[in-house]
């Protein structure tokens, strides 16, 4: 573990709260010490209040910041001497405590304060920084944990056994931090959760971090407990329809649509394959703050029956009161260990599952890690039951309001590189669903930088292909809940006398044959969503109303028009539904450049303008107002209707 200290860009911040900033994001970028909002760093300073007073007030991490992003106003303003007079108390509840450092806040609008707010104001240092270094659970997390951690660091740091974050942490530091603290403390070990530093200074603070961090690691590495084998990438197979069971039926027990990742790790792949992996993975999480996240245990194969049984057998050993058994709702797991899918990371949205992901390759790690040096040992179920039903923990979730509307389904989205297709992306994106763009144009692949997004570039009319980037999408997000049938070409106008067999099969290949076989092949897959199968096609004004010059393309949207009522017919037992749409007049796409509208309005005497608005409504539609129809027909309104044909046109006259 290596200092990221840079004098240069530390003498740029003017005020401790500015150097808090510089070293929480320091600490941010090494995942090794913190993860996806863990960890908690605050700073006391003094300030005058609006009255002229002089106040020492606390700056604590506010909830839902990331230590790698957070700015000045992530940090909330909590009034020290209220909570130095709390940390003497016996006893105080967790919504008291909530309430207490509410009511000390001196700015309204800041984000609330870490439940470690007391705690922070117990240390008697200007600068306190906490994290969850892998190193330091690693060694805790053993039979010997205590004894090693004194063999590492002597004199050096305090060291506190495991209680759950809030009040009473913060009680029993205030505690045992003035009895065992001396001159030579630099820093505080929690058993089973993680280290603390501090200092009077930001860089004195961070870098008793480093140093301690690197003493762990050092001694993991002088114990032969830190090289691990890198394993080799696995070989994926073609497991797409045992992907889509394990999907439905995960979203059944969860009791709403989950997404599953198929992570493609390769320590995940070798983890799962271990001997003793049923032994190992099932002691616990390395730290309970990663409980929220992962659940307790993982799942080990895909029985999803068995596991709900281990995952109460687990709790159930400590004899939980009734209202815990009542709490135990989601016996869904987080994680599973399979040993053909590897590690497989689940959750309401792709980024619940990549958080989970990237929190479980440090888990691995880490069990490794200890099985070197002496055995993987976390805490008992009783405490991490505490921490995964914590009261406050599900208050958030209760306050969490309405979810988005598609959150854990999929999409499928053809032609996504431009126009409807990417109006189309966006809109579902929007509600919350995880989106597989699909385009012949690579410019598919980098089109959105979320995890919730899979592009992929892939021709359509080629099965082999087609049948590859399916397997590549149910292997990023566990299936296909919505189907967008988009892609398609327009090509120049050519009368019958003057229309080739080439021509008319290239275009009937991409507009009809291509989309059958999409059909074809994501069946199973629309069959196995949660909340039944959706399917949106792409028509055309030019099926009630075909013109001169677009025979193949006219005849492909009508073959594909009746294609959906068969669909409707045959899949309709199966709660899969299918509707289409009839554009027209959608020129904020690619083949309607400037140039080409110009040219099309003069023909017809109009301006641009009047050209774009030539409806009964005399409005304009664009790839927006599509794709948000698109979005709604796979939604909730549109639930009992199937094998409709809806015109979105502003009115035609022919098709009227």
């Amino acid at each position: 573990m290596y200092s990221l200290w840079n004098e240069k860009e530390a003498a740029a911040r003017k005020s401790h709260l500015e150097l808090r900033v510089y070293s929480s994001r320091l600490l941010g970028r090494e995942p090794s010490l913190v993860l996806h909002g863990g960890g908690n760093t605050s700073v006391k300073v003094s300030e005058v209040n609006l009255v002229g007073e002089e106040e020492e007030i606390l700056y604590v991490k506010g909830s839902g910041w990331d230590l790698a992003t957070i700015e000045t106003q992530g940090f909330a303003p909590v009034r020290l001497t209220p909570m130095l007079k709390l940390a003497k108390l016996e006893a105080l509840s967790d919504p008291q405590m909530v309430n207490e450092l509410k009511c000390q806040m001196t700015q309204a609008g800041a984000p609330s304060p870490s439940v470690e707010t007391i705690l922070h104001a117990a240390l008697p240092f200007r600068y306190v920084d906490h994290t969850h270094a892998d190193a330091v659970v690693t060694i805790t997390n053993t039979p010997d944990g205590r004894r090693l951690i004194e063999e590492v660091y002597g004199d050096k740091v305090v060291i506190v056994p495991y209680v759950m974050p809030g009040f009473d942490l913060a009680r029993d530091v205030a505690r045992i931090f003035a009895e065992q603290a001396t001159p030579a403390t630099q820093g505080m070990v929690l058993m089973n959760h993680g280290i603390f530093s501090f200092g009077d200074t930001a860089k004195d603070s961070y870098e008793r971090m480093i140093r301690l961090v690197d003493m762990a690691e050092q001694f993991l590495l002088d114990q032969q407990a830190w090289d691990l084998v890198e394993p080799e990438p696995p070989v994926a197979s073609a497991m797409a329809g045992d992907i889509v069971d394990l999907r439905k039926r995960l979203s059944e027990k969860a009791g709403r649509p989950m997404i599953l990742s198929v992570t493609g790790s390769p320590r995940g792949m070798a983890f799962a394959r271990r001997y003793d992996v049923q032994k190992v993975a099932m002691r616990g999480p390395a730290t309970p703050d990663h409980v929220i996240r992962t659940k307790a245990v993982p799942m080990i194969g895909r029985d999803l029956d068995s596991y709900e049984k281990a995952y109460r057998d687990y709790f159930m050993a400590h004899e939980p009161s009734a209202r815990e058994r009542k709490t135990m709702l989601d016996p869904a797991p987080r994680v599973i260990l399979d040993r053909d899918l590897g590690l497989c990371c689940a959750g309401k949205s792709m980024a619940e599952a990549a958080i989970v992901h990237d929190i479980y390759e440090h888990t691995m790690v880490c069990i490794e890690r200890a099985e070197k040096l002496g055995g993987w040992r976390a805490l008992p179920a009783a405490d991490l039951f505490d921490m995964e039903y914590w009261d406050l923990e599900q208050a958030k979730l209760r306050k969490g309001g309405e979810p988005p509307l598609f959150q854990g389904e999929v999409a499928l989205i053809t032609g996504a590189a431009s126009g409807i297709g990417k109006a189309c992306v966006e809109a579902f994106l929007a509600r919350g669903a995880a989106v597989i763009g699909v385009d012949i144009n690579a410019a598919a692949d980098g089109l959105y930088a979320t995890p919730g997004y899979l592009g992929i570039a892939c021709d359509i009319s080629d099965t082999a292909a087609l049948r590859a980037a399916l397997e590549q999408g149910v292997r990023r997000f566990g299936g296909i809940d919505m189907l967008v049938l988009n892609a398609g070409m327009f090509p120049g106008g050519k009368r019958i006398a003057e229309l080739g067999d080439e021509e008319w099969r290239k275009v009937l290949s991409v507009n009809l044959d291509a989309n059958l076989a999409l059909l074809r092949e994501t069946y199973p897959m629309l069959k196995g969503a949660p909340n039944g199968g959706r399917v949106v096609v792409m028509g055309s004004k030019n099926v009630p109303a075909p013109g001169p010059g677009a025979a193949a393309y006219s005849a492909s949207k009508a073959a594909l028009t009746q294609l959906m009522r068969v669909v409707a017919m045959e899949w309709g037992g199966e709660g899969i539904r299918i509707n289409a749409l009839h554009p027209n007049a959608v020129f904020d796409t690619g083949i309607w450049t400037e140039e080409v509208l110009q040219a099309r309005a003069q023909h017809y005497g109009l301006t641009v303008q009047q050209y774009k608005t030539n409806n009964l409504l005399g409005v304009e539609v664009t790839s927006r107002d599509v794709a948000e129809l698109t979005a709604e027909m796979c939604g909730p309104l549109f639930a009992k209707t199937t094998a409709a044909q809806l015109p979105i046109d502003g009115g035609n006259d022919r098709v009227v």
